[in-house]
Order: structure tokens, then sequence, then C-alpha cells
């Protein structure tokens, strides 16, 4: 494991604006804590902070360097960091001491690797967990946990007790979780309604004759309106005795 190195000096806790007076001149503001540590208040270079937040991943482990021989050569990981909401400033830095010939636990990240069989069918890696607690020596801490995930068929998982972990790096765990599955795919049905042509010359229910064409009578409309017609002209035909007797 690489370490890194970060100055630090000690920083005064009163008057209540201090740490603003700080930040204003580029420095950041941390506190010093661990199983055997007072806790200490801390000034760090903001640039130089934010390099070694940059490398953690490679550089979990930070050496001090200081004018103060209580801070100088301590081995501490970054334990927490608080930034502004809006521009991610860093605001505060959490630094824990650690025992280099003591065990920790700490949080490392998963990296799957591989295609797996279940993707090349058409299903869909779904990793169910991104980091894995482990126990080991503060130098031995690894940058990653590779899981392998070619044999991984859709609906297969793999277990945290199946992963594969360096050596001298103990998996913590409780339960058997599962930390990676295949699921399957998912096709969006689409109803597709089928639509008949017309025959030439038929008639279609609700459908808007084209301009300069006949609209053709439903059927039995021809018929009815023939006998209504045939109804309205035969009164005419009656009227025409009764007049005829008028002149005699």
């Amino acid at each position: 494991m690489e370490t890194g190195e970060l100055a630090c000096e000690k920083r005064a806790t009163r008057p209540k604006g201090q740490n603003n007076a700080l930040r204003r001149n580029g420095r950041v503001p941390a506190i010093l804590y661990g199983p055997t540590t007072a806790p200490l208040a801390l000034a760090i270079d903001r640039l130089e902070l934010k390099a070694r937040i940059s490398a953690a991943a490679h550089t979990r482990i930070i050496k001090l360097k200081s004018n103060t021989a209580e801070l100088d050569g301590k081995h501490v990981i970054l334990k927490d960091v608080q930034r502004t909401p809006v521009s991610g400033e860093i605001l505060h830095a959490d630094l824990y001491e650690v025992d280099l010939k003591r065990a920790i636990r700490v949080e490392v990240p998963f990296k799957f690797t591989g295609k797996a069989k279940g993707v090349a069918n058409g299903g869909i890696l779904a990793p169910l967990e991104r980091t894995a607690t482990v126990e080991c020596l503060p130098l031995e801490i690894p940058d990653l946990i590779e899981v392998d995930v070619t044999e991984v068929d859709i609906h297969s998982v793999i277990h945290v007790s199946a992963v594969k972990f360096p050596d001298k790096v103990k998996a913590i765990f409780d339960t058997d979780y599962p930390v990676v599955t295949v699921l399957p795919p998912t096709v969006a049905e689409v109803a597709v309604a089928a639509v008949a042509e017309p025959v030439e010359g038929a008639v279609v229910e609700g459908a808007v004759p084209a301009e300069g064409a006949a609209a053709v009578p439903a059927e039995g409309a021809a018929k009815e309106g023939g006998d209504k017609d045939k109804a309205a002209k035969k009164p005419e035909a009656a009227k025409k005795p009764e007049a005829a007797e008028k002149k005699k």
C-alpha cells in the first residue's frame, strides 16, 4: 500500500470565528482523533488536502508532517470530509490515527470485471452492493475488491462469501448478502391496432366520403326513403276526385 504525506499544524479553537479566518487564508480546519489519541484541532492547506483526497484510492494511509512533535510522523486515514452543498468546497476534515501494527476495519469498493453470461443473453448487470467491509493491517488495505461476473447468468447471484478477497484481508459480514446479479431483459409491449382495408364500394361505418363523391345510404335507407315519398304522394292523389266533384 502506497502512502502519502500531508502537512498540518495545530490551530486555535478560539476566538469563535477562527475557522472562517482559516478558510479565507486557503486552509481547512480539521480534527485528529483515534483510539489512543485525544482530539487535536488542526489546520491543513486546502490545495494539498484536495490532492490527498483525489489520490485517496491509492494512498489510503497518510503520514502527517508537522513542526509539532506530537503530530509529526503520525499515520492517519481520511475518516470524513464535509463540503459546502453548492460549490463543493471543503469545509472540514476528520483524520483518524491508525497504528500500523494493528488491524482496522474500512470500506473498500467493489470492481466488477468480465462480461456476464446473462448480459450476453440480453439481461442487465445489477450491482447490489458497492463496497465491502474488510479488516486488515493499515498498509494491507486494498484499493478495490475485484468480482468476476463472467459466469453470472440471468437470475444468478454472487454472494459475498463467494468473492475472493486478497490475502491478509478478511471480509466482515453478519449475513451472506448478495453482491451482484443479472436481471432479465424488460420488453415494453406495444399494442398495435389492426385496421382492415375496406373493399371497393363497401361502406365503412363512420367514414367520411371523399370530396365530390356521393354518399352511399346505409342498408334499408333507400327503401325507407322511398316508402316515405310514396306516402307523401298518396294524399295528393286522393284530393283530385274531391276537386272534380266540386266543379260539377
